[in-house]
């Protein structure tokens, strides 16, 4: 083992201090990575302050960050896909048992034995729980991890290994868009980058806020329209007329408003996780065919799908850079939605403790 400085949080109130952690030395099958950029992510918050107790409860001290950009410094003797300066990405798997069902269709974020990037029970022993982006390295098994483009700014790749395969999976699953018409709900994190995914394959975006003033950065981001869900004549103009539905919101929201917008055989996919359940009529659903889903971030295979696909178009999230000092005052900003649309913690930063 090793000892990497990170930033860790002792408890659900506490706030986020320097610490030493361990990391395991590298394996033959492993990759050690130099953290360049770590993006900050809704469920790090949920996770460091244990919103998600009852699912998945917070050990401590916890180390969050699945977002994770960066170089590799040192491979094992059995690796074969990377090599020691190549740019690489890690998201929010570090392991799986290979060999489920799941795993063998390329979806291993549905293994039951995977091992999340943080607050996952550490298959290596190196410590309790797995620990995750917000420190200067991590080593990782080759198969989870990811080729970066050369082509695009790092910082703004970083949320892609979470947010934006969070929305591309349920996009490019959904089918052939172009010319469809698509419904992107909130214009957040998870949001901005749907509208982007879905403008890159051709549909005509509109984007639901309840903020008239994010109009103008919707058209920006390349959206064709905006209705703002408060009103109700809006919506009414726009009922039974969308082909699907990019459902982003994490608080409780009247879905059968959103299902209404749908058309025949409309489809809307969920990828905000509130935390009480949704009320759900039949009946918005029976008339017209439409069907409901959820969606989890994408399998290996088809995250570096992604990633090339954002190399080829130039995508990356629109991100504030911050020093790791910062990490605290970007979780109350976060609380407040007070950011346009991500956190990317500029991971040099941490060579100054």
């Amino acid at each position: 083992m090793y000892q990497a400085k990170a930033y860790s949080v002792a408890s659900a109130t506490a706030q986020f201090t320097p610490q030493s952690i361990p990391r395991r030395a590298t394996t033959e099958r492993d990759v050690q990575i130099e953290i360049l950029f770590c993006g900050i992510c809704h469920s790090d918050l949920h996770t460091a302050r244990d919103e998600w107790h009852s699912i998945m409860p917070t050990t401590y001290p916890c180390v969050p960050g699945h977002e994770i950009v960066g170089r590799v410094t040192e491979v094992g003797s059995a690796v074969t896909k990377f090599k020691a300066g190549d740019l690489v990405g890690v998201g929010c798997l570090v392991d799986s048992d290979h060999s489920c069902p799941s795993c063998q269709a390329n979806l291993e974020q549905f293994c039951p034995g995977s091992t999340f990037t943080y607050n996952s029970p550490d298959q290596h022993g190196t410590a309790p729980v797995t620990y995750g982006g917000y420190s200067e390295s991590i080593v990782v098994d080759e198969s989870f991890v990811l080729r970066v483009p050369k082509n695009l700014e790092l910082a703004g790749v970083a949320p892609l290994l979470c947010a934006g395969i969070t929305t591309y999976s349920p996009i490019r699953r959904w089918g052939d868009l172009k010319g469809k018409k698509v419904g992107v709900v909130g214009l957040g994190g998870l949001g901005h980058m749907g509208v982007k995914f879905a403008h890159a394959f051709g549909a005509h975006v509109v984007v639901f806020t309840t903020s008239p003033g994010k109009r103008e950065a919707a058209l920006k981001l390349g959206a064709h329209d905006v209705i703002v869900s408060s009103d109700p004549e809006q919506m009414k103009q726009h009922a039974g007329t969308f082909n699907f539905i990019l459902d982003t919101i994490a608080a409780d929201h009247d879905i059968n408003a959103y299902i209404n917008m749908l058309g025949l055989e409309g489809n809307i996919t969920l990828v905000g996780a509130p935390e009480t359940p949704l009320k759900l009529s039949a009946f918005a659903l029976i008339f017209g065919r439409k069907s409901i889903s959820g969606s989890l971030i994408g399998g290996l295979k088809e995250t570096q799908e992604m990633l090339d696909f954002c190399g080829e178009h130039n995508i990356t999230s629109d991100v504030e850079v911050i020093p790791v000092q910062k990490i605290n005052e970007a979780y109350e900003r976060m609380v407040k939605s007070d950011v346009r649309y991500r956190f990317s913690i500029d991971m040099a930063s941490l060579k100054e403790e």
